[in-house]
């Protein structure tokens, strides 16, 4: 079966996480992507390492884990495009394309006539994404903007870390670069809507993508919570600042995660615990009132979970259908019974290394499956194949653009 996006062809221009992870995601789903980079160097997070893939031999390769994790479906071309010939190559490219992926600072590309206005002018049906750190407009669209920074200038950081009080209080930023982790799937999202339009009306349009704007909608209830109260949202750990109890808690042998969501589930977590007297007690009966009283609740928790270890208290308390779970490492997370039955890790074959391992796509579509085609490309690895194939130069074209350092 094809891909439900096999009739799509996309030009990535992006570098580094939230342009490639959007492209990743319309690969995965069956688009034709054509990675442009720079000859010689490429995306920045080629040499992001280490860690290196290893090859047989048990070296490290050239390919650094984290350009691994955003680039596989896809095919590399390198092109010089700050001088004229490569431009062409690239503006002919944009004209035989459905989607073009760039996050260049705003305006970047305009000086080499590869921005919205230009290739609309030579393919008006191309759906043009941008993703900048700040938008195409306001004071801030200028400055170059970076995951970590946008995570503390966005709100994220102020909620996210141990409470005042506590001991190794501070903000501290979430340990994957989740902004533009979600900045590439609103991407997707919004150039899957941009193609739907594009079936009815016959036209592109240009996508602003920005990371604080994503950063913002995505603080979701805490966002809310501030709007209808004023009062700005503080940091509770790994506590829930609107259910209790919603946090981890120490147990024999180490710490379980527990997430009570209604009233009958802590009646029964209070069962388990050898304290029904918890779920009449007024001040514990609801959530209302367990999150007022939390302070006197948390500490009585935690005194009786100590006394199991925390796959007895999984155990007992999966019987009864009170949610709750381990603190995994990614060790323990690959070895999950049920990430193994899911699929979660694939492996592909690779030029340098015989296999390189995958996190599987999560999209699980029963009529036009994602499918797992090609590894993450080396460097120029289809620079060849796609000017020949899809632009139609010949050899010879092709092999004095490469001698004149254009590819």
């Amino acid at each position: 079966m094809a891909g439900a996006l096999s009739h799509i062809r996309v030009l990535d221009l992006s570098r580094v996480l939230a342009g490639p992870w959007s492209g990743q995601i319309l690969a995965d789903l069956g688009a034709e992507v054509i990675k442009v980079e720079r000859p010689g160097s490429g995306d920045d997070t080629r040499a992001w390492g280490p860690p290196f893939l290893k090859g047989a031999d048990g070296r490290d390769t050239s390919e650094a884990a984290y350009f691994l994790s955003a680039n596989r479906n896809k095919q590399s071309v390198t092109v010089d495009f700050t001088r004229p010939e490569g431009q062409k190559l690239v503006r002919e490219l944009a004209a035989k394309s459905d989607i073009l992926i760039e996050n260049f600072k705003v305006g970047g590309l305009a000086a080499y006539g590869l921005d919205y206005e230009s290739l609309k002018a030579i393919n008006p049906r191309l759906i043009y994404c941008s993703i900048t750190g700040f938008g195409q407009f306001g004071p801030y669209a200028k400055r170059a903007g970076y995951d970590f920074m946008i995570q503390g200038l966005g709100g994220l950081m102020s909620i996210t870390g141990r409470a005042d009080q506590e001991e190794g209080a501070g903000p501290v930023k979430v340990g994957v670069a989740l902004t533009d982790i979600l900045t590439g799937l609103y991407s997707s999202v919004a150039m899957l809507a941009a193609l739907a339009s594009r079936d009815i009306t016959g036209k592109g349009q240009h996508i602003d993508m920005a990371l604080l704007d994503v950063q913002v909608a995505c603080l979701a209830n805490q966002a809310m919570n501030y709007l209808t109260t004023g009062s700005p949202p503080r940091r509770l750990g790994n506590a829930h600042p609107n259910i209790v109890p919603y946090q981890d808690f120490p147990t024999a042998d180490g710490d379980f995660i527990l997430t009570v969501g209604n009233d009958s589930q802590f009646r029964k977590f209070c069962e388990v615990a050898g304290h029904r007297e918890w779920a009449d007690d007024p001040r514990f009966s609801s959530n209302k009132a367990r999150v007022a009283h939390r302070a006197e609740l948390i500490p009585m928790i935690r005194q009786a979970t100590v006394f199991k270890t925390t796959a007895e208290w999984v155990s007992a308390l999966e019987e009864v259908g009170v949610p709750c779970g381990p603190i995994n490492d990614l060790a323990a997370v690959f070895a999950d019974p049920q990430v193994q039955a899911r699929g979660l890790r694939v492996e592909l074959e690779h030029p340098l290394a015989g296999l390189v391992p995958q996190v599987a796509s999560p999209l699980r579509l029963s009529e036009t499956p994602v499918e797992y085609r090609m590894p993450p490309p080396l460097l120029g690895e289809h620079t060849q194949d796609v000017l020949q194939r899809v632009l139609g130069l010949a050899a010879e074209q092709v092999d004095a653009l490469r001698k004149a350092e254009v590819i």
